[in-house]
């Protein structure tokens, strides 16, 4: 495993090809990558009318990385947390980088209508960074495809963790955030015939371990940098 930063790009290497499970802009379901990247933008960079899906291709494309998976975030991507976990031999390396800028809870939905939320984070926030939440998860113990699933649902289910015990309040003042609108998680791990990755199994408890970790850090160091919203 090797990270790469090279603003606007983080690069999480995983050394070798594993099959990747997402719902990432770029290569989403089960793929074959050897690479997860983030890119990170800004609203210049995502015009009205822009075809996102075309325009990150020819940024890949230039970066010769068209084979990797690859997430978007306006999250600064230099401030992302590494989190390594083992349970008895198996080891989960979780990347993460947290935003909660456009936080939201699970079965609700924050009312932006009547107004520019982008536009007023920007004058709120100044120069500050914000963004989503963005997971790239390693997994050195093979997996069946079936696995995988499970193994991104305990990923999803630590994430949503890690933000309720952070304790961010939504904009609307309606309850804790559980995530936000464009959270994004990538797990990797070696093809395998393990249909089992959940909370009884040691695959399952080190990627609990590790996503807790690092997404923890990570909603911890947003809002020591940036706080909570109020939405109005």
């Amino acid at each position: 495993m090797r990270l790469m930063l090279e603003t606007p790009w983080l690069e999480f290497d995983l050394g070798q090809e594993m099959q990747v499970l997402s719902w990432a802009p770029h290569r989403a379901g089960f793929q074959h990558a050897r690479r997860i990247l983030w890119r990170q933008v800004r609203n210049a960079d995502l015009p009205a009318g822009l075809d996102v899906g075309e325009w990150l291709r020819r940024e890949l494309h230039e970066r010769e990385a068209l084979d990797s998976v690859c997430m978007l975030t306006s999250r600064d991507v230099g401030v992302h947390h590494l989190a390594i976990a083992e349970q008895d031999g198996i080891i989960v390396t979780a990347l993460a980088t947290v935003g909660l800028s456009n936080a939201e809870r699970v079965g609700h939905r924050v009312d932006r209508s009547g107004r520019d939320w982008n536009r007023d984070l920007t004058q709120e926030l100044s120069t500050r960074e914000f963004g989503t939440i963005n997971i790239g998860l390693q997994i050195s113990a093979p997996l069946s495809q079936t696995g995988l699933l499970e193994a991104l649902s305990i990923a999803a289910q630590a994430r949503t963790t890690a933000i309720l015990e952070a304790g961010h309040v939504l904009p609307d003042l309606s309850g804790l955030a559980t995530g936000t609108g464009t959270d994004c998680i990538a797990v990797a791990a070696p093809a395998g015939e393990n249909d089992y990755a959940g909370l009884h199994t040691a695959v399952g408890q080190a990627i609990g371990q590790a996503v807790l970790q690092a997404v923890g850090e990570g909603a911890r160091a947003w809002q020591a940098t940036i706080g909570q919203i109020s939405g109005g």
